[in-house]
């Protein structure tokens, strides 16, 4: 068996058109621009490449983009006042904070200032709270893009059992509330749990986010099961440099698996692309629109 590959590439650009052409709507129809703030402290490398990915897209798909740089010395009193600056800012639809924030500031203080219906993240304790007892809330972007491609490859996932390896609150705890929303057998295991090959050959969907690299190989894959790789880690190669690869041996559970993700190119671009979506929603969310079909949990 030779596993379909899921083009995350492909399928984001899918999204990223369903965004603009929302966007032209909301200008055409009723003369809102949705806003997208981020807010970068300090100058970490690969924090600034992607907060300028973000923008770009922004602008692309037609949206307003609001970027905030400040010196890493900030303090925290100066960092939450600039947020509810934005809070208060109508044309601000989402806030950002990328992250990690430097040692002197607490992030989950910081997140938790800003207000959840412009979380576009979906890192606010509310946020979190909503989600896990089944209301609309604003929906963490990778488990998001994960769930639009299972949801595309799939159709119904009503039924199926899915294992998530890993725990984190970015992504397998949301991820794992997301999969029972949509009326799967869920099991949360991660590095810890006992006899995991056995736990993950149960499953007919695994999503691999453990932050382990090449740690879930295809003995462990159910045949015909869909492995989503959410795993991003950089690795020598014996000739010399470095590669990409995801939490999960691609080669070996390609052979197995009925579809896969590959990294990068998978989960990855998906994160911005539901950023985009999220900003939508919550723009919609504040002017009591109709929210955009197919860029939602």
């Amino acid at each position: 068996m030779t596993a379909t590959v899921i083009d995350g590439k492909a399928f984001a650009a899918t999204v990223r058109e369903k965004v603009a052409a929302h966007v032209t709507r909301l200008k055409e129809e009723h003369g809102i621009t949705p806003g997208l703030a981020v807010v970068l402290v300090g100058e970490d490398p690969a924090s600034q490449v992607y907060v300028r990915s973000k923008g770009k897209q922004t602008v692309e798909v037609g949206m307003q983009s609001y970027e905030f740089k400040r010196d890493i010395d900030i303090t925290e009193d100066e960092l939450l006042a600039l947020i509810a600056q934005l809070n208060a800012d109508p044309s601000v639809h989402g806030i950002l904070v990328q992250l990690p924030l430097p040692a002197h500031l607490d992030s989950d203080l910081v997140i938790n200032a800003i207000d959840p219906a412009k979380d576009v993240d979906g890192f606010h304790i509310s946020n979190v709270g909503l989600l896990g007892t089944g209301q609309k809330s604003m929906v963490p972007c990778t488990p998001l893009g994960c769930l639009m491609m299972l949801r595309d490859h799939h159709g119904s996932l009503s039924g199926l059992n899915a294992v998530v390896v890993g725990r984190s609150n970015i992504v397998g705890k949301p991820m794992a509330q997301l999969l029972l929303g949509d009326s799967c057998t869920v099991t949360i295991a991660h590095s810890r749990t006992k006899d995991l090959p056995e736990v993950v050959r149960r499953a007919d969907i695994v999503v691999a986010a453990v932050g382990r690299p090449e740690m879930v190989i295809g003995d462990w894959i159910k045949p015909g099961a869909t492995v989503i790789d959410v795993g991003i880690n950089r690795i020598e190669k014996p000739e010399g440099g470095t590669r990409l690869v995801g939490d999960a041996d691609y080669a070996s559970c390609a052979a197995v698996a009925g579809a896969i993700t590959p990294v990068p190119g998978g989960v990855g671009p998906m994160t911005i692309a539901c950023l985009l979506a999220n900003t939508i929603t919550a723009c919609c969310r504040a002017n009591n629109l109709p929210e955009p079909e197919g860029l939602t949990a």
